[in-house]
């Protein structure tokens, strides 16, 4: 079981922003917490199909120094595929 993020490159409310992901949900939200990431953040179906929290290039550092293994596009995209929900997100 692993936690992975990929590039903060994302630009939005004036910071960079990635996505961190992991193998399992219970790790996802343990770690978030552990870098302080508050679990209203979380998203998750039914919203998105992949379990996810999107996070600054701050928590990126942090994330990174704790463990979480740094992925380019093309890897945490497989990882999104791995572990998403299948009909999980919901279509409005």
């Amino acid at each position: 079981m692993a936690i992975y993020v990929d590039a903060a490159i994302w630009k939005w409310a004036g910071h960079r922003w990635c996505h961190l992901l992991a193998d399992e949900i219970e790790e996802l939200h343990g770690f978030a917490a552990q870098l302080g990431v508050k679990r209203s953040s979380y998203q998750g179906p039914p919203k998105t199909s992949a379990p996810h929290y999107d996070i600054t290039g701050f928590e990126r550092d942090r994330a990174v120094r704790l463990g979480a293994i740094e992925c380019s596009r093309e890897e945490i995209v497989a990882v999104f595929r791995r572990v998403r929900v299948k009909n999980g997100k919901v279509r409005i």
